[in-house]
Order: structure tokens, then sequence, then C-alpha cells
């Protein structure tokens, strides 16, 4: 025992003194620490040591030199037997020796900066503290936070020596000085820290009310047992003490509660010792929460925000420390979701996003381009079909493809798990795909407190009770589901129906072109081409699926209307929609997308050219129109006339007619883009912001 600290400190005076010179000397603490003989955690006798010391550095007078002191030992004043000083003794022999000498300050050096905000293990975005107060210091050191140990701070405190936490390995960080008035911060607390292991056991009986000595019987069978108590929460009506300890002591404990209370236990008067297992204690230190409103509401309300539960809380007269017990599988997720919450300036939000193909990959260049001053994004997560990445400091927008080429398999549960998990305080996912699978997530995620943003139409569109679940999920979970691209590209048609149905208006009519394949190809086909020419050429430019089938049965419009129709208040079904089918019966049996054209060449062509030829006959023009009305919806190809708001769309425009009490004679006409990846993405995105 002590070689180490004694071969290290005689290699040091060696290269000291090549160094610098003679006047440097190899001090055995041991010569100067007097401790009792409890040998692994010795208590100094400050007195005889502090004599000692002084005596000591007096004996080499008055001549600049260095002392090379051994630390964490000591020796018994009576035998001089090595004793050690227990954890972070090295420290407290510094801490020590300075007091003892009244230094101007006290300098421990060690493998980080200084006092961090939290650990950084744990909380990487972690703050360096410039200072803070011996009480702060000491309050974080006995929760856990390793850089400082309690023992260390005991002389300096003493003396009132300022004590400086400094970096080995960047000794030019200013580091952290713990002293009596520190600056002020301009945080609610100083840190957050925790001791991940701890049991929880519960004292309650009616017998405990008003009956004095119940509490001093509790902790004197306990102290005579050496048992020590990290925390300890009663309730103002006496009725239950709960009692955080160190798991290998909760067992015993237990017996010696249950052996001092046996009698009450008997009578009925004291229910028994319930003892929960698994658990953690986090504290949040500051001495600003002594001045300052709402800090615990704050930190409940994170704490309720991310679903944890507390299971018991604690908080002393100074104020300086409130601490709470909770599952130790919470601990990491409620650390970093109060810190975020005190330590952020400007808040953020994390984003998890799936399907970054065209729809997503515009939306990720778009986020790239933003400047947002007063709130930050963070893409924490993206997944294809193939692959995702996780990415806790957040993946730069434009780089995504690289940080995605490393990623893992993709795996829908796990995705969702790491984001229901997740520590931030605003999670948002954002869903491009066109996926059933990724739509069937919603209720969970949303019932979990995160935001869905998606102009995937899957969900909105599925039964009428998934419909319902997705609102009620979203009001338990206290977060926003935003779908505003379900129907127009970016515009503002669901925002237009909710503002006119929340202000009291009557939906009496609902007509609109809703797909901009459709629209291109009807605004297209003026018989100059064929109906499959115009098809072949609106696939060139992309505005069809791959397969143009899925277009033309007009089920993509139908979703449309459906969720118009529920956003307007009908409880409608898939099923109540009457919707034509633009593929020919004779194409729709075609097993390629080659023998559907050369199908449709045959009996399409005809079939189409001779209902243009009918309405142009009329002066009308061939639309594809989607209405509601008195709680019928139709999806089909009509022929309208030049007053219809329709008639005059060009390109891939989209339309749709609001008629209702307020907008009866002229009605509430919305027109623009209503299809292109660029325009959705940018509808996302705005949806995105309006969370943010």
């Amino acid at each position: 025992m002590s070689f180490g600290e004694r071969i290290s400190a005689t290699i040091m005076t060696a290269k000291l003194t090549r160094l610098v010179g003679p006047h440097v000397f190899y001090l055995d603490a041991r010569e100067v620490i007097k401790t009792d003989n409890n040998f692994g955690n010795a208590s100094v006798d400050f007195r005889v040591t502090d004599e000692r010391i002084v005596r000591h550095f007096a004996s080499h007078g008055s001549t600049p030199h260095i002392q090379v002191a051994t630390g964490f030992i000591g020796s018994t004043l009576h035998g001089n037997d090595s004793t050690t000083l227990g954890r972070g003794g090295s420290d407290y022999t510094a801490s020590i020796f300075g007091a003892a000498l009244d230094a101007e300050e006290i300098e421990i050096w060690t493998d980080v900066d200084g006092v961090l905000s939290a650990d950084p293990r744990i909380v990487p975005e972690a703050l360096l503290m410039a200072s803070m107060s011996y009480k702060e210091a000491m309050e974080m050191s006995y929760f856990g936070a390793k850089v400082i140990y309690p023992p260390t701070m005991e002389p300096a405190l003493l003396k009132q020596i300022p004590l400086r936490i400094k970096n080995t390995f960047n000794p030019a960080s200013p580091g952290t000085l713990i002293c009596q008035n520190p600056e002020a911060s301009p945080y609610l607390l100083r840190g957050i820290t925790s001791i991940a292991k701890v049991s929880l056991l519960s004292i309650e009986g009616a017998g405990m009310v008003g009956v004095p000595g119940v509490a001093g019987r509790l902790f004197g069978s306990l102290a005579r047992n050496n048992i020590s108590v990290i925390l300890i929460s009663q309730a103002s009506s006496e009725h239950s003490i709960c009692l955080a300890l160190d798991p290998t002591l909760a067992h015993p404990a237990k017996q010696v509660i249950l052996q001092e209370f046996e009698l009450e236990i008997l009578k009925h008067q004291i229910d028994g010792v319930v003892e929960e297992e698994n658990l953690s204690v986090v504290a949040a230190v500051g001495g600003n929460m002594k001045s300052t409103l709402g800090v615990s509401g704050t930190i409940f309300k994170t704490l309720g925000d991310h679903s944890i539960n507390i299971k018991a809380i604690a908080q002393g007269s100074s104020e300086l420390n409130i601490s709470f017990v909770i599952r130790e599988q919470d601990m990491h997720k409620a650390i970093t979701a109060v810190h975020h919450q005190i330590f952020e300036t400007v808040p953020s939000y994390a984003l998890y996003i799936i399907g970054p193909g065209l729809i997503g990959s515009h939306l990720l260049s778009q986020i790239g381009a933003l400047h947002t001053p007063s709130f930050a994004i963070k893409i924490v997560a993206v997944m294809d079909s193939k692959k995702m990445v996780f990415h806790r400091r957040g993946i730069h927008p434009l780089h995504w493809q690289e940080h995605l080429q490393s990623g893992e398999a993709s795996n829908l549960h796990l995705f969702v798990q790491n984001m229901i998990h997740s520590y931030h305080r605003h999670r948002i996912l954002i869903d491009c795909s066109s996926s059933d699978q990724v739509a069937q997530i919603y209720a969970d995620v949303l019932s979990q407190g995160v935001h869905v943003v998606t102009p995937n139409k899957k969900a909105n569109s599925s039964s009428l009770d998934y419909y319902r679940q997705l609102r009620g999920a979203a009001e338990k979970g206290r977060a926003r589901f935003l779908y505003e691209t379900n129907v127009g590209a970016a515009l503002p048609v669901i925002h237009t129906l909710k503002g006119l149905s929340m202000t009291g208006d009557s939906i009496t009519r609902v007509e609109g072109v809703l797909s901009g394949t459709l629209s291109f190809l009807f605004n297209e086909f003026d018989g100059r081409s064929s109906f499959s020419a115009v098809l072949k050429e609106a696939q060139r430019l992309g505005y069809t699926e791959p397969d143009p089938r899925d277009d033309l049965n007009g089920m993509d419009v139908a979703r449309k209307l459906l969720i118009l129709a529920r956003e307007a208040g009908l409880p409608l079904e898939m099923t109540d929609i009457q919707v034509e089918n633009l593929v020919p019966v004779g194409c729709q049996a075609a097993t390629t997308v080659a023998e559907f054209y050369e199908r449709l060449g045959q009996e399409g062509d005809a079939m189409y050219g001779h209902r243009l030829q009918q309405a142009q006959e009329k002066g009308c023009r061939l639309r594809y129109i989607a209405t509601l009305q008195a709680s019928q919806a139709t999806v089909q190809l009509r022929e309208i006339d030049a007053d219809h708001p329709a008639f005059h769309l060009k390109g891939s425009e989209n339309i749709v007619v609001y008629t209702t009490a307020r907008y009866d004679k002229y009605p509430l006409v919305i027109r623009g883009p209503g299809a292109g990846a660029q325009v959705t993405a940018a509808g996302v995105l705005a949806d995105l912001l309006s969370i943010c």
C-alpha cells in the first residue's frame, strides 16, 4: 500500500530537479498527515497535521522551493502505520496542505475542464461552470459529481480558500473556481447530477400520524447499525416516510426497521416496509433557486412532458438542491431533458425524418438554407427503406446521404423506440414516405408527446376509427399533428377549411381538382395529341407514378376528398366515395406498363378522344373533379364550362372551391401549384416551422 504514490512522487522529484534545479524536495506525506486507524478511509487530525505541515515548510527557510508530496496517504499518530484517505484522497491531500499553509488558492488538476453542468457522458453539450459556491459544489459532489469530492472542500471551506478545478490535458482552460461568493450565473441551476443505483424503502401507517419520536426511532436504529441514508422524504400528514439508500444497504436497513417497529406492525399501526429497486436519484443544484419562482415547476413539468414518473422528492430549506427519485432506466432521459430545458439559450427541435426521397431530400435542402436565430433545428435521425442513422449532436441537412450510407439496417420499431425515449424536449417525426406501415405508428408517437408532420395521406384516409384515434393520441400527448400537404401540396387547403369550421361557418359544398398529375393530363389533352401520348409526356416529366394506373384509378384523389370530408366534420369512410376509374376496363389487366400503354392506344385513345370532342362541341373542357355536398362524395371526369373556376387551370395546378354560409354567392377559391416535390417540401417545412 502507498508504493504507487511514493514511486510517482520520487520520479516527479527527479524530473523537476533536472528541469529547475536543486530546490526540489520529496515529501512523504505520512510524515506530516496524521490520522486515526480507519485504514481505508482515515480521518485527519487537523490540529497535529497543520502543525507538522507548517513546521516542515518552515524548516526549509524562506528560499523558494518545490515540495513534491505523496497524495492519498497518511499515517497513524501512534505507531506510524500507513493509512489511506479514501476516495479522492490525492485531491484531499492538496486541500489539506493548502489550508494548513493559508494558500491564496488551491488548484486541483483532473481530466476535465472543471465542474460541468452535467456528466458529459450523458449530456455531451454540458457547459463549463466558471464558478460556484462551496455549498453548491458540496451538493453536486454528494449527489454523484465526481470532479471533486466533499472531503476535498472541507479544509478549504474552513479557511475560505478558493479551490480551482483545472484540466491536466487542457491547461489553457480557465477551469472552475469554487469560492464563498461566486460570480452570478445566468442559469437557474449550476448543474444536474445523479446517483445511478439506489433502492427506496417506504414506511407508512396510521399509527405514525402525530406520534412523537417515530422518525427519531427510525433514524436512530439505522445509525446504530451504521446505515447511511441518501435521501429522505416525508409527507406532511406524517403518514409515510421514504428513504433512498445504497442498494447494498437496503435489505439490512429493511430488517433493522422491521425489528425496531415489530410491535407497531403486529398492532397494524404500521403497514410494514416496502422496498423498491432499480431506482436513481437526480439532483438539480443551484443557488439561484432560492430567489427564483417556479424552478421546481419547470423541472417537474419537463419530467412530465417526457413521461417520467417521480417516486419521491426532497428539498432542503437552503433551496440549493431539489432531489427526486425516478426509475433507473429514466435517469439519462431525465438529466438530459432537464439540462436542455434549463441551459439551452434557444429552444431546440429534434427531427426524425422518414423517407428522404424526392420530397424528403428537397425538405432537407430547404432546412439547410434556413436561418433561425430564435430556435435551433437538429436532425437527429434519418431512415429510408434500407438504412437508418442516428446522430445525437445532429446530422447536417446538406450531408445526410454520407451519414445514411454508414448507417445500420432500417428497423421501424427501433427507430420509434429511439424517438419515444429520446431526451429531447421537442421531438418531431417528419414522414415523407407513402408507407402504410409508417402511418400506423403515428398514434403511438403522438401519445408519447412526439409531434408529427407529414404529406403521407395514408393515416388520415384510413379507417374513421384510426382518424379519430390520431386526434385523441395528439391530445393525450399534447402533441401537434400537421398534414397540410395531404391535399394540394403547399396550398392552404386544410388550414382554410379548419379555419372556416372553427369560426362557425357552415360548409355546404367542396369541389376541386386535387391531383396535379390529372390536372396536367386534362389541361394538356386538347385534341392535338392522343390521350396516351399526353400521359406518356406527363410520365416523362415526372408527374405520374411509375405505373400511371396508380394515378388514373382515382384513389389518390378519393383519399384527399375523404380527408377534406372528415375535416369538414363528415364521418365518411372510403367506401362512401363514388370513384370513376379512368383506366379503361380493357387496360386494367395489363401485366406491365408497356402493355398498359399498348392497350390504352388501342382502346383508351378513341374513348377519351370521343369524350373530349363532345365537351369541346359544347364549349366545355374535361376536368377530373372531386365533389362533396350533403354527405355525397364523388370523384369523376366532368365537362365544365367557362364559368367554372377550374376551366382556366394550367399545367399541374390544383384548385379547391369552398361554398359556405358566408361564401355562398362568391365561393372561396384556392388555386395554385398542387404537385411537385419542391413545392410539397415547402409545405412540410411550413408545418414544421409552425411548431418551432
